[in-house]
């Protein structure tokens, strides 16, 4: 029979959704807080509704045939505006109650989440945050999906099918303690710059090269770092206990005591910080508040003249 909409249950829509993006009955039921019986009988059902198979068993769960996959879009944008369509659309920042997962790494939060979180405490104390590390290979789905609302990154790890907006271009700059014996010197040539030690920052962990370095190679010339952490947020302590130098990201450097900044004697490259969130939340009141706020609150960090 075809599919009639006077008999096709709006669960039945968002049971459909949730087996395309799972390809397991299993973990759609998980996903819907269902039995993974009731799961099968709503897909027994829409395979009634719509007179197609949907999904055909595979090596490892199932897959949609050619009229599900056309349906995957229609039937996500629909749940959409049915969602949009049954929220309130009035928006009260400091009576509002909800939580956002913010994906970011480490660097961006520093640099972004923190100012954001101070302003959203002062305007929206009822919004609660929780902060993941960003998975570049696995973003699109998450934010699809809602694990994820917002996304702080590069731009070019995005998905061309995303929202996004440039939230300010960074560069780098060397970064020492005050009593550093070269410190006072205001200005690093490349011979000094290349023979003092170092200490890089290596997401991954393990890593002693990085832009500074293929950018030094341009040149003929090498550093010495001798020290490789994994977080940004350990570094201003490593330096003020020391005389390693590092080459960091702008905005971590500013407003960090016992710490100078300088130019560093080498053209680095720097990088573009991007907002980016999904079509499923691009006109929710809410977060398009907490997108202004965020945007704001980064365009309003104010920062010394260049050293």
């Amino acid at each position: 029979m075809p599919a009639d909409i006077n008999h096709l249950d709006f669960n039945l829509l968002k049971a459909l959704d949730a087996l395309l993006d799972e390809r397991s009955v299993t973990r759609a039921a998980q996903r819907l807080s269902l039995t993974q019986p009731a799961v099968s009988g709503m897909l027994t059902r829409l395979r009634d509704s719509f007179d197609d198979p949907l999904f055909v068993r595979a090596q490892r769960g199932i897959v949609p045939t050619v009229r599900a996959q056309a349906l995957a879009a229609p039937v996500k944008q629909l749940l959409s505006d049915i969602e949009t369509m049954l929220r309130p659309q009035a928006f009260e920042p400091s009576t509002a109650t909800m939580t956002i997962t913010l994906a970011s790494t480490d660097y961006a939060l520093r640099a972004v989440v923190v100012p954001f979180l101070a302003a959203l405490r002062e305007q929206a104390p009822g919004i609660r945050v929780a902060v993941r590390p960003i998975d570049d290979q696995a973003l699109e789905g998450q934010l699809e999906r809602g694990d994820v609302d917002l996304a702080l990154a590069t731009p070019d790890s995005l998905s061309p099918g995303l929202h996004a907006t440039t939230l300010f271009d960074e560069r780098y700059v060397c970064v020492m303690r005050e009593a550093h014996p070269h410190a006072t010197e205001g200005v690093l040539t490349l011979e000094r710059f290349c023979a003092l030690d170092h200490v890089l920052v290596s997401p991954s962990g393990g890593a002693f090269s990085g832009v500074t370095d293929a950018a030094l190679a341009q040149l003929g010339r090498t550093r010495r770092v001798v020290t490789s952490v994994t977080s940004f947020l350990v570094l201003p302590e490593i330096l003020r206990a020391s005389d390693l130098i590092a080459v960091v990201p702008r905005r971590l450097a500013l407003n960090q005591p016992g710490l100078v900044m300088m130019a560093p004697p080498v053209d680095i490259p720097g990088f573009s910080k991007t907002l980016a969130w999904h079509e499923r939340s691009h006109r929710d009141p809410g977060h398009q508040w907490l997108r202004s706020l965020l945007i704001s609150t980064s365009s309003a960090l104010t920062t010394p003249p260049t050293p």
